[in-house]
Formats: C-alpha cells, sequence, structure tokens
C-alpha cells in the first residue's frame, strides 16, 4: 500500500465512524475512540513507522492534509449538534465527545500545524480556520514566530522548565504562549508603522473568531452544544501543549563559547518512531526533522536514528505525563544524558551544529541576557533526577 494510502486510511476511518456516531448509529462513536486508544497502541507494535520512499506523493499530500482540515470542521457542526440533541443517551453522549476530542488533539492539531507551514495562503488559512474553530487560534502566531525560533530556552512558553510537571506547565504555558503570539504580532504591525490594535492583528481574527464559534455552537447544539464547545476546546488545548511539552521536556539549548545559544538541532526533541500513531498524528513524533526543515511535508519527513526518542508513543507518553511521579522518574534521567552528552560534544567541538542545514530563510534565534548557563540548566535537571 503507497505510504500517503496509509496516511488516508488511519486518519479517514475514525472521521468516518464519528460522523456516524453523530448521526444515525450511536455505537459507531465507542469504535472511533477504541481505534484512536487501544487499536492505536497495538497496532503501534506491529506497523514500522513511516519511512521516506523514492515517491513524490505530491499533491496528494497536501489534498489529504486539506481534506482532514474540512473534515475536522464539519465533523466538529456534526458533534455539536448531536451533543446537544436529548434523544442520545447518556453513554451516546460521552463516548461522542470523548471520540470527538481525541480525533481534534490527535488528528486535527498534528494536520492544521501541517497546513500553517505551507506556503499557499488557502492551506494556511484553512489550518488557521481549525484551531480557530476550537478557540486555539493564537497557537498559529505563537508556534510560528515564538515556538520555532525559541523553542529550547526560557524564551519560549511552550518549551517546559527542566524538571516542570504538567499541571505546572500547563497554565504556564497556555497563558505565555498567548501573550507571546499577541507581542510578536505586535512588533511585525509596529515594523511595518501600524499600531498593536490594527485590524490587521490576526489576534482579531483568532479572538473574534473564537466567539463566532461558541455563538456557532449555542445555536447548532443549543445549551449542549454550547458546553460540548467549551469542553472540547479546553481538551483541544490541553493536547496541543500535552504535545509540545512532551516532545520537548528537558531538552534545553546551550551555551556557545561565543555567549550565543546554539541552533535549533536534532537533540532538542524527542522522537517517538511508532507505526499506527505516526500515521495518525501526520508524522507528528518525526520532531527533530520537523524543527529542521519546519515547512517539508509531513511524507518527505525522514526519522533519524540518533535522536533522543521517547520509550512509548506519544498517546502512551501523554497518560504517563498527567501522573508527575512516574513521568520523572521515567523521564529526568533520559533528559539528563541526553544534555550531559550535549554538553560533552559542545566542550570537545567547540559547538554543535544540526547535522541537516537548515530551511532557507530560518531565523537563528539570539540569547537574551536573562537566559541561566548551561551549568545551572544541568543543575536543576540532575536534582530532579536524583529525587
Amino acid at each position: 500500500m503507497p505510504v500517503i494510502a496509509r496516511y488516508a486510511l488511519v486518519t479517514l476511518v475514525p472521521a468516518l465512524l464519528i460522523a456516524l456516531g453523530a448521526t444515525v448509529w450511536g455505537f459507531a462513536s465507542v469504535l472511533a475512540l477504541l481505534w484512536l486508544t487501544l487499536i492505536a497502541a497495538g497496532m503501534d507494535r506491529l506497523l514500522a513507522p513511516p519511512r521516506l520512499d523514492d515517491h513524490d506523493h505530491a499533491p496528494w499530500s497536501d489534498r489529504l492534509a486539506a481534506g482532514l482540515g474540512v473534515v475536522h470542521l464539519g465533523l466538529l457542526a456534526l458533534v455539536l449538534a448531536a451533543l446537544g440533541d436529548p434523544r442520545f443517551g447518556f453513554g451516546e453522549t460521552l463516548a461522542l465527545f470523548f471520540a470527538a476530542a481525541s480525533f481534534f488533539g490527535q488528528v486535527s492539531h498534528p494536520n492544521a500545524h501541517e497546513l500553517i507551514h505551507r506556503k499557499p495562503p488557502l492551506l494556511r488559512g484553512l489550518g488557521a480556520a481549525v484551531y480557530t474553530s476550537v478557540g486555539f487560534g493564537h497557537h498559529v502566531s505563537a508556534h510560528r514566530l515564538v515556538h520555532h525560533r525559541h523553542v529550547g530556552t526560557e524564551e519560549d512558553p511552550n518549551t517546559p522548565l527542566p524538571g516542570e510537571d504538567f499541571w505546572t506547565y500547563l497554565p504556564r504555558a497556555w497563558r505565555g504562549s498567548f501573550e507571546a503570539g499577541l507581542q510578536s504580532e505586535a512588533d511585525r504591525l509596529e515594523r511595518r508603522g501600524l499600531p498593536a490594535q490594527s485590524l490587521r492583528n490576526p489576534y482579531v481574527a483568532w479572538v473574534g473568531g473564537a466567539a463566532l464559534a461558541l455563538v456557532a455552537a449555542f445555536a447548532l447544539g443549543g445549551l449542549g452544544g454550547g458546553l460540548a464547545w467549551i469542553g472540547l476546546a479546553a481538551l483541544f488545548g490541553a493536547q496541543v501543549l500535552m504535545s509540545d511539552y512532551i516532545q520537548h521536556y528537558g531538552l534545553q539549548r546551550l551555551e556557545l563559547p561565543n555567549g550565543r545559544r546554539e541552533p535549533v538541532g536534532p537533540h532538542h526533541s524527542w522522537n517517538a518512531p511508532r507505526g499506527f500513531s505516526s500515521y495518525l498524528m501526520m508524522n507528528a513524533p518525526a520532531h527533530s526533522e520537523h524543527h529542521l526543515h519546519p515547512d517539508r511535508p509531513y511524507d518527505r519527513l525522514d526519522p533519524q536514528a540518533d535522536v533522543p526518542t521517547l520509550p512509548w508513543s506519544l498517546p502512551v507518553m501523554a497518560v504517563l505525563a498527567t501522573i508527575p511521579p512516574v513521568w520523572h522518574r521515567m523521564m529526568d534521567r533520559r533528559a539528563l544524558r541526553v544534555m550531559e552528552a550535549a554538553q560533552a560534544r559542545l566542550a570537545e567541538g567547540g559547538g554543535i551544529r544540526p547535522r541537516h542545514p537548515a530551511p532557507r530563510g530560518e531565523v537563528r534565534p539570539a540569547v537574551s541576557e536573562s537566559e541561566p548557563e548551561t551549568d545551572d540548566l544541568l543543575s536543576r535537571v540532575a536534582r530532579r533526577a536524583a529525587e
């Protein structure tokens, strides 16, 4: 089976089941939830992760991404109408809610993330619409302007601090990414001679679009639909930030002899090369490669062998991250070993560079005077790992 067909099969089956569960067959929602959880965990042991082949899948890779964006918007409307319908029983409603939340977090988010990195305005706009439809439009600004530039430093709200647990990280990153994205957009407008309050500020669309989505939810499903939208939006945002937490936990960019931060390299992201979940999440688990080449389509990412690798798939690690003692026992020593190896390479070679050239036009971040020293970062991780 062609690689692009595997992406389509794994992502579209749960979408179809959710659509059936929201309309004619309530039990289909249970099947969708099983597909996204237990079946995914089991199939990860059987399927090999996606590998870069010699075939060019264009334009099908973009067509699938665009199709999934449209599917998300249609599913959201169907689900909100169904969750506000009293004819659905409690069990069917609960299964549909969590199946939709899982699909939006595991498929819609990675796919929208792909779209906002595309060059065609139509694709970028569709990705932005997906995020805005569930109240997380600011991620478009924060991710592209802040996260990719400052990842692995304390200037990036979406990079976990050394030893930080998820429940402490969640509110800090949610508020911090909103504010950092807003500041970045204001700075861009200022460079063009426009005020931050200009209607050209994307945050007008992010906030206004979320308000319109909430109004539409009440119109589609009444009080139940409105409350369901709030719940789905909250879970969606938490899953987006959970992905960043897992994929960058404990990995900080070290200071070079010239006082600047090292460029983003393969060792600054955790990867999870599993078969089924990689197809389900549009190859997002090949995260090191994505940070080296942000505009490269998901089907052209080639997972690397010599990168920090998580012991389990991203969905399983997400469950473990909600239990801080278990998470720290599993991850702190691993993160410390990666950082110690990076520091050793830095001491031996006088600096670290990515193994692949950076994409054309990528901005390399400068160091802030407030950034912590290398030894301080390592000591904090080491203290946590020793506890």
